[in-house]
């Protein structure tokens, strides 16, 4: 089969845009302090948010899109594949070849108290233009696991030969309807977004991008790329149990994480999706357990939504990126403090400063409303 591999990364987030700046706040290991929505028309109980600051989008039109495409710039930069930029399209040298996008999104890209048909593809079809070129386009809208989902599509065309080269992730931007319909349903956290603590009441929502350059192992060692990560698999379910719960024993979301393990079930650390919910955490939980057996005692977990906030379709995607940074260190990051652990949430959460990485294989899970599972299993360059 076809090797994919991972020869770029672009990210936008809370903490500012570049890959640079997300991972100098995992590094920083403490929980980011969420803003107050400034959108005053906004009637919400919990009314908190991860903004993205600065110019990028700030005026409410098209900010999904334009997260991507500054991601998608910076990580086509460090994989020696353009010199443009945003609105610019604009490819250099580096020999593309044959293109893709897959973009995961859950709101769109409309204005932020609006909602057009539209405003869904928009997101990945911005990626297009920016690559001012035809090419596979593929807007992708599993809710919060849209990201792990577009990283899967995007392996797949790979590998049956329909691409050399695809840019994948997920973006997601403010919008009116997307956080006053999760705070009616009870899932926002008035604090913060406090995963595996006794005390969580809910997640607390974000605004970022996370773009990966995803290539055949072949196409990039043609052009004498440098290889970041590999692909290993991915696994995908739908339990449908509820429109908004996964089912209560984790079974299928068993099955998505085994389908991206194979027959090797071991694994060097695991970037949940943890969203802080209490019984979206606790489920998780449970399928971690059952799947690595024994070794769930030692295997660690970093759970990267207290820093960023729950970034919806772009979630996995930044999780991604994270694991990447985890294989080229070999250490896994000190998760931000978990001031009373749920002892119904057996997992290993080390939170006094980085853990080696005992294999280099990290395990990205992500779920979504629906029933919607993903997850990638992500391997280190050699």
């Amino acid at each position: 089969m076809t090797e994919v591999v991972v020869t770029g990364l672009g990210a936008v987030t809370c903490h500012g845009t570049g890959v640079g700046a997300l991972l100098a706040a995992v590094a920083a290991g403490r929980a980011a302090t969420p803003d107050k929505l400034a959108d005053d028309a906004a009637y919400v109980g919990a009314p908190l948010i991860h903004a993205v600051p600065g110019p990028v989008g700030e005026d409410g039109r098209r900010r999904a899109g334009a997260f991507a495409a500054t991601a998608a710039v910076e990580a086509l930069r460090q994989a020696g594949l353009t010199g443009g930029g945003p609105g610019r399209g604009g490819l250099g040298r580096g020999g593309l070849g044959r293109v893709g996008v897959v973009l995961g999104t859950c709101l769109g890209d409309g204005v932020a108290g609006t909602g057009p048909d539209d405003v869904v593809y928009r997101v990945a079809a911005t990626l297009g233009e920016l690559l001012g070129r035809a090419g596979r386009n593929v807007s992708v809208s599993n809710a919060c696991a849209a990201g792990g989902f577009a990283a899967g599509i995007a392996a797949d065309l790979i590998r049956a030969g329909e691409a050399d080269v695809v840019l994948t992730g997920g973006a997601d931007a403010y919008s009116r309807v997307g956080w006053a319909s999760m705070d009616r349903l009870g899932a926002l956290d008035d604090v913060r977004c406090r995963p595996f603590d006794r005390d969580r009441r809910g997640t607390v929502l974000g605004e970022g991008a996370g773009v990966l350059v995803l290539e055949s192992a072949a196409h990039a060692a043609g052009r004498g790329a440098t290889v970041l990560a590999r692909l290993l698999g991915d696994g995908w379910s739908c339990d449908a149990g509820h429109l908004t719960a996964p089912e209560p024993d984790g079974t299928q979301i068993v099955r998505a994480i085994t389908g991206a393990l194979g027959d090797n079930r071991a694994v060097g650390a695991v970037i949940p999706h943890a969203t802080g919910t209490p019984h979206n955490d606790r489920v998780e939980s449970v399928a971690v357990r059952e799947v690595l057996g024994a070794d769930a005692a030692r295997t660690p977990l970093y759970s990267l939504k207290p820093l960023i906030g729950h970034t919806g379709g772009a979630s996995a995607a930044l999780a991604a990126i994270v694991a990447v940074d985890i294989l080229r260190s070999g250490t896994v990051p000190a998760n931000a403090p978990v001031e009373n652990p749920d002892p119904e949430c057996e997992v290993y959460l080390p939170q006094d400063g980085p853990t080696p990485l005992r294999l280099p294989r990290v395990l990205v899970n992500a779920y979504a409303f629906g029933g919607n599972n993903s997850s990638t299993l992500w391997g280190c360059a050699a």
